[in-house]
């Protein structure tokens, strides 16, 4: 009889370790390192936001603690490391705001690869990048079409959403403003940050600077740098004071659902490094 106890507690024991695993690589001791690589299979998160004005109403870390909270939510769901706070995105466009950390593009990308080879020196085999800024993804997509110039051991994904009818018919019912218009601290940005973060937001502010497009400067089919600026100097498009939790919830609730579903499939996938590593031989057999 004790000795069936005993089994039992250990069992129990081991189950609510594997309950209380952290995710957050910070988080983890040395110690529990294999169990979280086992746990993950082999999986980390890299959650990339941004340092930038959101309006006059919404913190400078929007986009920041966006992806922190959706990651952190989603692995509840489907356990995966997460790396801590990455911002150093691509933000030129706002330079003349104050709090904007801004680095050279060569940085950005250097650093970004420095960080997936360090995140997989540690042992993980796959790296999903979870975006929080809207001018991150041209620079994310060339980074990753780059990481074929030499070989690597590990794979990255970048989870980039398709568009989901019935969402969209569920979010009309409560969006208010113009959704073409709606493009940085806006109705969506504002709500979401609302249902993650009410107690950051000062939406008293949201009305005390314009957010509508400018139109100072009009060329078609012709694309400037200073486009985003021309159009919108505040570095504010859309309405945040028509934002509500409401709105947010059904944002939060469907970007996080989604992303555990493809969580769940990128931790399942033996197929990309596979190719990988088929693409990486036949570029070095080119060379004998």
């Amino acid at each position: 009889m004790k000795v069936k106890l005993f089994l039992l507690f250990l069992i129990f024991s081991g189950y609510t370790i594997a309950q209380q695993l952290p995710a957050r690589w910070d988080e983890l001791t040395a110690t529990d390192w294999q169990a979280a690589l086992d746990k993950s299979s082999k999986t980390c998160i890299l959650p990339i936001g941004i340092l930038e004005k959101h309006g006059p109403h919404s913190p400078l870390g929007t986009d920041l603690i966006h992806v922190r909270e959706w990651s952190s939510r989603a692995i509840k769901q489907e356990y995966a490391v997460v790396f801590p706070d990455y911002f150093y995105g691509q933000i030129n466009e706002a330079r003349h705001q104050p709090g904007t950390f801004a680095l050279p593009s060569r940085v950005i990308f250097d650093l970004l690869e420095a960080t997936c080879d360090e995140i997989a020196r540690n042992g993980f085999k796959k790296i999903v990048i979870l975006n929080g800024h809207g001018g991150n993804p041209e620079f994310i997509q060339f980074f990753m079409q780059s990481f074929l110039n030499k070989r690597h051991n590990y794979a990255i994904y970048f989870y980039n959403p398709g568009p989901d009818s019935a969402y969209a018919t569920q979010m009309k019912k409560l969006w208010k403003s113009d959704q073409k218009g709606d493009m940085h601290a806006g109705e969506r940005e504002t709500s979401t940050l609302l249902y993650y973060r009410p107690d950051l937001m000062k939406m008293d502010r949201a009305t005390t600077q314009s957010g509508a497009d400018q139109k100072r400067s009009s060329l078609p089919n012709v694309y400037t740098p200073i486009w985003w600026y021309s159009s919108f100097p505040n570095h504010y498009a859309g309405e945040g004071a028509k934002a509500t939790k409401e709105l947010g919830e059904i944002i939060a609730k469907h970007e996080i659902d989604s992303f555990v579903k493809a969580l769940k499939v990128i931790k399942d996938d033996d197929k990309t490094l596979q190719l990988q590593n088929e693409f990486y031989d036949k570029v070095d057999n080119l060379q004998k």
